[in-house]
């Protein structure tokens, strides 16, 4: 496949009326290797945050082995794309059917759950034909946990709180010979503080369980750049996780993973808009609400923007974008810094849409089409490409 040098290239060969969107393998290969070799345990990909099959085999190939999948589709799609890899069904609510067929269609062992409820649904799914209880269960007891660190908060849906979850901990060891705790501390954490209030509460439920833990497993939300959110060196979590983890009372082998989603993805894409009307300090582009550009409307994130013309010359001024479709709600906010000159038929490179991005494009009023293609520049921010690292006299993280 042809590989452009940057989206200025692919601009000028393609002159694109839809949008287009820019693949960088190697800016997901890079985030994979450093997951692998830094983080002081095993890391998931959490396939929903890009399903994309390509990707999927880029983190495989990259030493990405387990993946969480969070419904049928996408144990489906998993083992089809990556079958040497281990399945995670990480999703606390599932359908019988669904558990029946991830266990005894595609060899899934693990399944998080937070009721007794679900742990009878995957007891009963998992038997064998003669009823027989499955002796390989591999079970996660979810706990709910603060989300006041992240950007996007994940704490009111999922997660056993702390007065039943001792007992349901209990409950679910007397069905497993391996046992875990997981939980989520919110999309972009913005502090590894997050991470220490989590496994506070993971020591304070395993010392009232009475319960040997054969692995935690402290989720996602592990962050990336984006204008007005500069996260601290990933290093400074893994550092401060792997301090308390060591500190819990646990099995003498018991081990460490995480769930990353958006640190794997999200410089993996970017994508190409096209300005088809300018209103003042408004914009409309070919994509938005219903398209790549999802939480840009909704969460009002704010993505790094790029103008691809040579001829732009006037100072960056703050704009808002319009989506293509004929509904008010596809409004993103912003701001948007860009030159104050732009206008219709100017290109946009709107970066960092590796997660939720790509994955949120609907065929919304008739919209949705884009072309992808890959280029060989840097993404528009990065973790890992060695611009971010602290001196070694910074490089402290506190316990406190």
């Amino acid at each position: 496949m042809h590989i452009y040098p940057n989206a200025t290239a692919v601009v000028r060969d393609l002159a694109p009326d839809e949008p287009v969107i820019l693949n960088r393998p190697q800016a997901a290969a890079r985030a994979a290797r450093f997951f692998v070799e830094k983080f002081p345990g095993k890391s998931l990909y959490a396939v929903k945050a890009n399903p994309s099959p390509e990707l999927l085999r880029i983190l495989f190939d990259n030493g990405i082995t387990h993946f969480d999948v969070a419904s049928i589709a996408e144990v489906r799609l998993a083992a089809a794309t990556v079958p040497e890899a281990t399945l995670c069904f990480m999703h606390p609510v599932k359908t019988p059917r669904a558990i029946r067929e991830a266990y005894h269609q595609h060899g899934v062992k693990t399944f998080s759950l937070d009721t007794p409820e679900e742990l009878e649904k995957i007891v009963e799914a998992c038997r064998d034909e003669q009823g027989n209880a499955a002796t390989d269960l591999r079970l996660l007891v979810r706990l709910r946990v603060s989300s006041e660190h992240a950007e996007l908060s994940l704490a009111s849906k999922f997660g056993a709180d702390l007065g039943e979850a001792s007992e349901l901990l209990s409950l679910t060891r007397q069905h497993c010979d391996w046992m875990g705790i997981c939980f989520h501390v919110g999309s972009q954490a913005m502090s590894p503080f997050a991470y220490v209030q989590a496994l506070d509460r993971v020591r304070a439920i395993i010392a009232d369980a009475s319960v040997v833990i054969d692995m935690v497993d402290v989720g996602g939300g592990f962050p990336s750049v984006y204008p007005g959110m500069e996260p601290p060196p990933l290093e400074d979590y893994f550092k401060i996780i792997h301090q308390h983890f060591y500190a819990l009372p646990i099995a003498y082998n018991a081990e460490l993973w995480c769930e990353p989603g958006r640190a794997l993805c999200a410089e993996y894409s970017s994508i190409i808009v096209k300005v088809e009307k300018r209103r003042g300090d408004e914009l409309y582009i070919n994509d938005g609400a219903y398209g790549a550009l999802y939480d840009a409307a909704h969460v009002a994130w704010r993505f790094p923007v790029n103008a691809l013309e040579d001829d732009l010359r006037d100072p960056l001024e703050d704009f808002s974008f319009f989506g293509p479709t004929c509904d008010d709600a596809d409004f993103m906010q912003g701001p948007f810094p860009l030159p104050g000159d732009i206008q219709a038929g100017d290109y946009i490179e709107i970066g960092m849409l590796g997660a939720y991005g790509a994955a949120m494009k609907t065929g919304f009023n008739g919209f949705g089409d884009a072309e992808q293609v890959l280029v060989a520049d840097e993404p528009m921010a990065s973790l890992y490409d060695g611009s971010r690292e602290r001196p070694a006299a910074d490089n402290v993280v506190s316990l406190r």
